[in-house]
């Protein structure tokens, strides 16, 4: 069974050698837009944390290595490696990048017009509706349960369109989970800390029990030890950037009880997104 595995992986492989590039390209030009946001923001405005420029790059660097270069490969060959890959592209990576504040920095650098179309988005009801923390926990947490309990992970290893697709909405929903969760950034759509806190432990749940159900039972034609460390990774390695997500949540949350001064940067963010006619920061 693990050779007829390993054969058709290996035919795989070479159809992924083209699209490895691809990640590299938009990584590179994410990390070159963001220093360049960066740089034109630090001209007029306060200057942008340093520790945002360590998170964006680490995070793009984690989300890259786990859809390109020898993780990749590694990760169409051996399901351990995939879910080593897992947890860089759908948890850590959007952690970080989420604790960049990349729309934040996009505000700053942005004229005060298109800033202003910006904030109308992100008060639109579609917007409103995906980025729920509810809904955001159902994209990620289904997703998964989609992926490693169908045939979905096997077909995504054999066809091209369906495993960049998989990986897109593992990143995509990943983040919106943590943007939903944690508020780094601008959002009119606000919930309370306890429908987060409740969603999240609903979330926890719902990824805790899908890794003990692949660690018992994993996905057709994954041998058993395969699956068995696949699905450790997941529980253990999960609940570690689990327990990052809940310790800023928490700090966040007292922080809300305990106000402090309000900073210049976090008046004007108010300000743009309530749409006041004032000058950027």
């Amino acid at each position: 069974m693990t050779n007829h595995h390993m054969s058709h992986s290996h035919s795989g492989i070479l159809s992924l050698g083209p699209s490895l590039l691809i990640p590299v390209l938009i990584s590179l030009t994410a990390l070159g837009l963001y220093l360049y946001a960066a740089w034109s923001s630090n001209q007029r405005f306060r200057q942008w944390p340093t520790y945002r420029y360590a998170c964006f790059g680490i995070g793009v660097l984690c989300s890259a290595l786990a859809i390109t270069g020898p993780l990749a490969i590694w990760a169409h060959l051996d399901f351990r490696a995939h879910m080593l890959g897992h947890l860089l592209l759908g948890m850590l990576g959007p952690l970080l990048i989420v604790l960049s504040s990349p729309l934040t920095l996009a505000l700053r650098t942005m004229k005060v017009y298109w800033a202003r179309r910006v904030t109308q988005l992100l008060r639109s009801r579609p917007l409103l509706l995906i980025t729920h923390p509810i809904s955001a926990a159902v994209l990620n947490i289904g997703g998964l349960w989609l992926i490693y309990g169908t045939g979905l992970y096997t077909v995504m290893q054999y066809n091209m369109l369906i495993h960049t697709l998989v990986h897109f909405h593992v990143f995509a929903a990943g983040y919106l989970f943590t943007a939903s969760m944690i508020y780094t950034e601008p959002n009119p759509h606000r919930t309370s800390y306890t429908l987060r806190s409740l969603t999240m432990i609903v979330a926890f749940a719902g990824h805790g029990i899908l890794s003990k159900k692949i660690y018992a039972n994993p996905p057709e034609g994954i041998p058993l030890d395969q699956g068995q460390t696949g699905g450790l990774l997941m529980y253990y390695g999960g609940d570690l950037i689990d327990l990052v997500l809940i310790f800023i949540f928490c700090l966040q949350w007292f922080r809300s009880c305990h106000p402090t001064s309000v900073t210049h940067s976090s008046k004007r963010i108010s300000e743009i997104v309530r749409g006041e006619p004032n000058e950027l920061i």
